[in-house]
């Protein structure tokens, strides 16, 4: 058994957390709201998710949320507004998408978070992919070239669960995704079980959960995995529909986040649950899904 040095504790092999919210201020409620779940791990919004403003933070809870973070070893995350969408036809939406997602970079290394998660966007107004990523490329590399400190966050994308015309939904689209950007070196991945569920990857076979994080690293490389949201799916594998469902409650079911916590690629990698039933929901699929990382 290796000896820990007194007052550090060993960080669990995947700390266990949730979106929390932070409306009234991002240390005093959305903090309390994490010790409340026994949250490891938290993930916030900066901005209206479903809005364009880009409000500048609260300098005295900034600098509370960071502190405790860092004293208390809780990583912390920046899920990025909704609508932002680089593959976008639309010229204004692109510029938009420009500006929340330097806003949301630029507040989570205010915060200290270690990255911004964003969603991985379509091709809308009929365009092809290759010209979607394309603008991807235009509106995203260089928002990645401004990342040069330090302390600035990661950007971690997430695929979509498949609707629609979108960019990123199975583990193999990643690959485009990532050669547009170069395969940046600030550039990771936030895998969605959810999502990639209902995308067609079927975690809940035997194996599955498995199969498809060795498709991912085939696809982007190790490393690059660097955040989960742990939520299980209210409809089955394909159906292409982005509902989530409390861990073991969907029909994911709960061997799949068994496995999660056992394959090399997840070895450091929080779990954020965004899944429904409120603060009782959210303490109940913590506290599970800490079980079932302990086997």
């Amino acid at each position: 058994m290796t000896r820990q040095h007194h007052g550090t504790p060993r960080p669990p092999r995947n700390p266990v957390g949730s979106h929390v919210p932070v409306a009234g201020g991002l240390h005093s409620v959305g903090l309390a709201y994490a010790r409340d779940l026994g949250a490891e791990a938290v993930q916030v919004f900066v901005a209206n998710p479903r809005g364009w403003a880009t409000p500048a933070g609260n300098p005295k809870q900034d600098e509370a949320f960071r502190a405790a973070c860092a004293a208390e070893a809780i990583p912390a995350y920046v899920h990025a507004p909704y609508l932002i969408n680089f593959g976008s036809h639309t010229e204004a939406t692109a510029e938009r998408s420009v500006e929340s997602l330097r806003h949301s970079l630029r507040r989570g290394r205010e915060i200290g978070a270690l990255g911004v998660v964003v969603h991985t966007g379509s091709a809308t107004g009929g365009r092809e992919r290759p010209v979607a990523l394309r603008q991807v490329r235009e509106r995203l590399l260089p928002l990645l070239d401004e990342l040069t400190e330090d302390d600035d966050p990661d950007l971690l994308l997430e695929s979509t669960a498949g609707q629609g015309a979108s960019l990123c939904s199975r583990t193999w689209d990643f690959a485009p995704y990532f050669e547009a950007l170069d395969a940046h070196p600030k550039l990771g991945v936030c895998l969605d079980t959810c999502h990639v569920f209902a995308a067609g990857h079927d975690l809940s076979e035997p194996g599955g959960m498995h199969r498809t994080l060795d498709l991912l690293v085939d696809t982007v490389g190790a490393g690059r995995l660097k955040l989960i949201h742990a939520n299980d799916s209210k409809d089955v594998a394909g159906a292409h529909k982005d509902r989530h469902e409390n861990i073991g409650a969907g029909h994911i079911g709960e061997d799949p986040f068994r496995a999660l916590t056992t394959h090399p690629a997840t070895e450091g990698v929080p779990l954020i649950i965004e899944t429904p039933g409120g603060k009782e929901g959210h303490a109940a699929d913590v506290e599970k899904l800490k079980k079932l990382r302990a086997g």
